[in-house]
Formats: C-alpha cells, sequence, structure tokens
C-alpha cells in the first residue's frame, strides 16, 4: 500500500525546522501590515509558548514535530474549521498535518485583517 500524500507532507515537515518556516510566516503578515508581535501572539496562543519560549525553539531550530509535542494547544484549535490552501483544516487526518493546517489558517486569518481577538478566538470558537 502507497504512502498518501498527506503522510508524505507529515514526514518532511515533521524535520522541517520551524526557524525556516517562520520568516515566511512573518513576511506574510508584515507585507499585510500586521506586526511580528501579533504573529508571536497567534503562535503564542496556539502553542501555549510565551516570548522566551518560542525565542527558544527559534533558535534550537526546532523541528516542526518536537514543536508541536512541546505544545499545549487550546481546545478551541481542534475545532477550527476552513480551508488554507485549498484544504479543509477539519478534514486533516494526520495529527501533525492538521496542526500545522491550524497554523497556516490563523497566519492566514491575521494576514486577512481579521481583527487578533478574534483570530485568537478570544469571543470562542
Amino acid at each position: 500500500m502507497s504512502e498518501s500524500n498527506e503522510e508524505r507532507a507529515a514526514a518532511r515537515l515533521a524535520v522541517t525546522p520551524f526557524a525556516a518556516v517562520y520568516p515566511l510566516y512573518l513576511n506574510k503578515v508584515v507585507r499585510k501590515g500586521r506586526t511580528q508581535a501579533e504573529l508571536d501572539a497567534v503562535i503564542g496562543w496556539l502553542t501555549g509558548f510565551d516570548a522566551a519560549a518560542l525565542a527558544a525553539h527559534l533558535e534550537a531550530k526546532t523541528t516542526f514535530e518536537a514543536l508541536f509535542d512541546a505544545a499545549a494547544l487550546p481546545p478551541a484549535a481542534m475545532q477550527l474549521t476552513g480551508t488554507v490552501c485549498g484544504v479543509r483544516v477539519e478534514e486533516v487526518a494526520h495529527p501533525l498535518m492538521r496542526r500545522i493546517r491550524i497554523l497556516d489558517k490563523l497566519v492566514d486569518e491575521l494576514a486577512k485583517g481579521r481583527p487578533l481577538s478574534k483570530v485568537l478566538r478570544d469571543g470562542g470558537a
């Protein structure tokens, strides 16, 4: 039985350093008028990391797999729905890929101008 595209992508991203993708997220949100502080707030909400912990993961070049293994995702994150890169977040079966897609979705919402309080699900998801 062959490996699915999702499994192949998960295997590749599992060993990708988060620090390699963070600048891409940052460029995306800054281009749209948002700030690094807002991006870090989104990542912090999703992972439970404060600024020092996030900086430590970036400095250590922590892989996506290790990053999400160390993270404490809020229950609201797993309720997130919608489409990112043509993929419905709620339909992603692989646990690591789902978490990465959730992060992508949150970054997209931030970049599209959604209020930070809404991105962070302050009013409930």
